[in-house]
């Protein structure tokens, strides 16, 4: 059995982390998460670190980022007994949308949320699995401000430094908290 009581857990969940190599393209390295929540053991451990983090701080709702943002999120909001908005790519939802556009490596890209998915004075914690740039980190925290609601946080499991979006989401103004990270891309 293993012992949990003197673990690392960044260094533990780190080691569930695959990395792909040249994936979606040359020279990334593509960090998948899809072995950390195949695993009961990990995913809980994963899921605890978010709810240690938030329980008990005023949070009203979890936000989540398409789509990976969505499992985490949507796990943690049933944890901290908060409802969940799902922040989506532009043109997947339904009903009447609040939209920001944000700069990608190669072009632009557009995230939407519905106008009555928070209220002014919501708290918040804004979540994905991982910041790279930052882009879609900084745009899911603009659209929840521009529907009034205030941003305690933004969460991811990994953080890639080199790349300059912690730093960039940090510069904001916004808290950022991530639970391992990774050197290179």
């Amino acid at each position: 059995m293993e012992n949990l009581s003197n673990l690392d857990y960044s260094s533990y969940l780190k080691g569930w982390i695959r990395t792909v190599p040249d994936w979606p393209q040359q020279g990334v390295m593509f960090r998948d998460i899809t072995p950390l929540l195949q695993n009961p053991k990990t995913f809980r451990v994963l899921i605890d670190i978010f709810v240690h983090r938030y329980m008990g701080e005023g949070v009203d709702l979890v936000a989540g980022l398409d789509a990976r943002g969505f499992i985490i999120g949507s796990v943690l909001a049933y944890e901290l007994n908060v409802g969940f908005v799902p922040i989506r790519k532009k043109g997947k939802l339904p009903f009447k949308t609040v939209s920001e556009e944000y700069e990608l490596e190669y072009g632009n890209a557009t995230v939407e949320m519905h106008t009555d998915a928070c209220k002014p004075g919501d708290r918040v914690v804004l979540v994905d699995d991982l910041v790279a740039t930052g882009g879609t980190m900084l745009a899911g925290a603009k659209l929840l401000k521009k529907l009034g609601a205030e941003v305690l946080e933004a969460a991811a499991i990994i953080d890639l430094p080199e790349l300059g979006g912690s730093q960039l989401v940090r510069d904001s103004g916004l808290e950022l908290f991530t639970v391992c990270s990774y050197a290179g891309h």
